[in-house]
């Protein structure tokens, strides 16, 4: 009896130390999968590619962007953070720095978008999204605004965004002028010039406590009849 009591405690033990040691092996399986992301800011894609290699996790370049503190070509952002814990074979995405802006963002407005889109490449630049805007006395494709204007400071990206003049659409004669005060001003010209009116230069007026590019005033007033002949003046804050 004594004897078959001992069998059973050690059977027991034995499936114990069994149990712990497949619990220590599930520990180290999971935990040993994970590593945490380094701090690349300020490395080369090399240097980052080195430091992350090392520790099982990849680097892609998802943008490029002007920095004043950072050199050319090193790492300005990264995305997860540094000290974030991951999982071995993910993806570091990186922002790449273009070092100080040194490049001139050229006047384009004026010209079809062709010519500007040839300007912007030959600066150095990138042409960035191109959107169409039905727009009075002004030939289809002539590029009407863009962004970042001529000779920005502060230049964070090297992409020039382009607002082109497009057919204008026909309307019916006659119409009520609709009321677009406290519209962003490009929001209230589409609808102005989709409803065939044309527009007067724009004039600003400085209007505390009311965004930049916010339309304060217009003439003719909202419900004023009008007609395609009749030219709008929008009034914007400053």
């Amino acid at each position: 009896m004594r004897g078959l009591f001992r069998f059973a405690l050690l059977a027991l033990l034995l499936i114990a130390v069994g149990m712990t040691s497949a619990i220590v092996t599930m520990h180290f399986a999971i935990h040993g999968a994970e590593v945490k992301v380094p701090n690349l800011r300020g490395m080369t894609l090399a240097e980052a590619g080195q430091q992350t290699a090392g520790l099982g996790l990849g680097i892609h370049v998802e943008s490029r962007l002007y920095s004043a503190d950072v050199a050319e070509g090193r790492v300005a952002n990264q995305s997860p953070a540094a000290g974030t814990v991951v999982r071995r074979g993910w993806r570091v995405w990186l922002t790449q720095s273009l070092g100080p802006m040194k490049r001139a963002i050229p006047n384009v407005v004026g010209m079809d978008q062709r010519t500007a889109t040839l300007a912007i490449r030959g600066a150095g630049l990138e042409l960035g999204e191109s959107a169409e805007m039905p727009w009075p006395d002004a030939d289809p494709g002539t590029v009407m605004a863009q962004s970042p204007a001529a000779s920005a400071p502060d230049v964070a990206s090297p992409v020039v965004n382009l607002l082109t003049a497009a057919t204008m659409l026909p309307v019916e004669d006659g119409l009520v002028m609709p009321d677009v005060e406290g519209q962003v001003f490009t929001a209230a010209a589409l609808a102005l010039t989709r409803a065939g009116l044309k527009m007067a230069p724009v004039k600003e007026r400085a209007a505390p406590g009311i965004g930049t590019g916010i339309v304060v005033g217009q003439a003719p007033p909202a419900g004023f009849r009008v007609d395609p002949t009749m030219t709008v003046t929008l009034t914007v804050a400053k």
